[in-house]
């Protein structure tokens, strides 16, 4: 039995796909019905698919990895870095910088160039710079922020992929798939499901749709966290702590040196 609720799927309206004319045929098997002119998907089915993704990204997590979100798309944003910051998972939700798995070196220099700046803060480099100066490196610290800092923890390329439209996010896909990362997808009925390793299919498009699948994942990756920490605490306390070995009293040594003696005699 799924543990997804399907009422909740209802409400939140991730049955609704695109207008007929615009699907793609891949997408036939997740599709129930037509209903004036636009694809209903079967809820049922993706159901089934938000577990097997929830059970897959959990795994994920528990195992101290990384997933990376992305969504772009102005609907999506806000929901996405309010929730999956929350979870301390890395996010990108500006423009997607090409080149950002493929090239992570790169990426990862950008980033190191905010702690270079804000390390001119600290040891007076700043203060000695003139005022236009100032304003060039302040305005490019934040565009690297606004770019790349829900990515500064992100020290190695992610586990995993969670797109949020694949067809807006076709270059992050493609990148991911080339490097042979896993993606996961809120898959709607115009896109190619093909690239995809776990298709949720969905609603890609309204925010309450986005909203709840977001949050299921974030629930397993949270639960994921948290088994991770228990099995770690677990193991301290179960770890056998090391006896210091007893000294021996002023008397006992000196019995013991004169019974080493006698043997010698």
């Amino acid at each position: 039995m799924s543990k997804t609720n399907f009422n909740e799927l209802l409400e939140a309206g991730v049955h609704f796909g695109h207008l007929k004319r615009k699907w793609n045929s891949k997408m036939a098997p997740y599709i129930f019905m037509e209903r004036n002119g636009i694809h209903i998907l079967d809820l049922h089915k993706t159901a089934a698919k938000i577990d097997e993704a929830s059970a897959a990204i959990k795994q994920i997590a528990k195992s101290g990895r990384k997933i990376l979100f992305v969504a772009t798309k102005k609907q999506a944003k806000d929901i996405v870095s309010e929730r999956v910051g929350k979870t301390g998972m890395p996010f990108v939700t500006e423009r997607w910088p090409g080149g950002m798995l493929t090239n992570f070196p790169t990426i990862r220099k950008a980033i190191k160039k905010m702690s270079t700046i804000d390390k001119m803060g600290t040891d007076g480099t700043f203060a000695v710079l003139s005022k236009r100066e100032k304003l060039q490196i302040t305005r490019q610290r934040a565009k690297l922020e606004k770019n790349l800092g829900s990515i500064a923890d992100l020290t190695r390329l992610p586990a995993a992929l969670f797109v949020i439209d694949v067809q807006k996010e076709y270059i992050a896909v493609r990148e991911a798939k080339r490097l042979g990362i896993p993606v996961f997808a809120i898959v709607d009925t115009c896109c190619d499901p093909t690239p995809i390793d776990f298709i949720i299919p969905g609603n890609d498009d309204a925010s309450k749709s986005i909203e709840l699948i977001t949050n299921l994942m974030c629930s397993a990756i949270e639960e994921g966290l948290n088994e991770r920490k228990s099995e770690k605490d677990k193991e301290v306390s179960e770890k056998p702590k090391k006896v210091a070995p007893k000294k021996a009293a002023k008397g006992e040594k000196v019995e013991a040196a004169e019974e080493e003696a006698d043997t010698e005699e």
